[in-house]
């Protein structure tokens, strides 16, 4: 991970308080030494997010038999986003190169997920972006490579949305798996089951899924050893729901409990 330059150990330091969405980030400041008052671990604030978007959410599930509770979202990316293919952005050749060469490693294991999902369950399976580079990527690098007898039961969203509506979808799922980072902080949120997958060019935010309780579905896909397990991890979760969902509901918990009380720590400052 990066060192903390002086100049920002020097502002964290004059704060009077700083809150850290992962404990890599908060022990990383300790070891560069800042002395800031107050500093501990503050959950992501996309974990509060409360859009909805209940009309357009349901007209996209029935329109495609989707039934509340019997499928499951799968959002997959590249290494990097390739901005250069959505807005005014330098093609970035090494990025491109990287994105190349990690995008059948990366989906791979999402993949068999889905395949162990469709063939032993009778849920089906959402293909769904964070960004709106991803419906192109989850077509090439999951739904057009996946068997006949399970591609019949997964659904590919070809339009982009946004998170009102991502979020009423979330909502009416089993639970995600995912290898972005924003959509599983909005189903925990709400108690809605998210496995992680994450790697080295995301920094350390994937992390928050252990300082919340979540360890066994957080994924380092840079690490050999845990890639095989992520796709049982996703059957378990389909196979049992409810159990799936008392983990998720206790994460929320914790979630919540931590926010409550970084807010009123600021609630303390600004009425100083």
């Amino acid at each position: 991970f990066p060192t903390i330059s002086p100049a920002v150990v020097e502002l964290l330091s004059g704060a009077d308080f700083v809150f850290f969405r992962d404990t890599v980030s908060l022990n990383l400041a300790r070891e560069s030494g800042v002395k800031c008052p107050i500093m501990e671990f503050g959950p992501d604030g996309a974990f509060a997010i409360d859009l909805r978007d209940d009309q357009a959410a349901t007209a996209f599930l029935d329109a495609h038999g989707l039934e509340q509770g019997k499928f499951l979202c799968c959002l997959s990316r590249l290494r990097f986003t390739p901005y250069w293919r959505i807005r005014n952005t330098p093609f970035d050749q090494a990025r491109h190169e990287r994105n190349e060469q990690m995008k059948e490693h990366d989906h791979a294991p999402l993949r068999e997920a889905i395949c162990m999902v469709i063939r032993q369950t009778d849920l089906k399976v959402l293909l769904c972006p964070e960004d709106s580079t991803q419906m192109a990527v989850g077509k090439e690098m999951i739904l057009d490579r996946l068997p006949d007898d399970v591609k019949s039961r997964v659904v590919w969203r070809e339009k982009f949305w946004l998170p009102d509506e991502a979020l009423s979808t979330y909502l009416r799922s089993a639970g995600i798996f995912s290898s972005e980072m924003h959509s599983p902080l909005m189903c925990i949120g709400h108690g809605v089951p998210a496995i992680v997958c994450r790697w080295a060019e995301q920094t350390s935010k994937g992390y928050m899924w252990r300082d919340i309780g979540l360890d066994d579905w957080l994924f380092d896909m840079d690490k050999e050893d845990e890639i095989p397990g992520i796709a049982p991890a996703v059957l378990a979760m389909a196979k049992d729901p409810a159990a799936a969902r008392t983990k998720a509901e206790r994460a929320r918990r914790f979630v919540n409990q931590r926010q409550s009380e970084t807010m009123a720590i600021l609630a303390r400052c600004l009425n100083k």
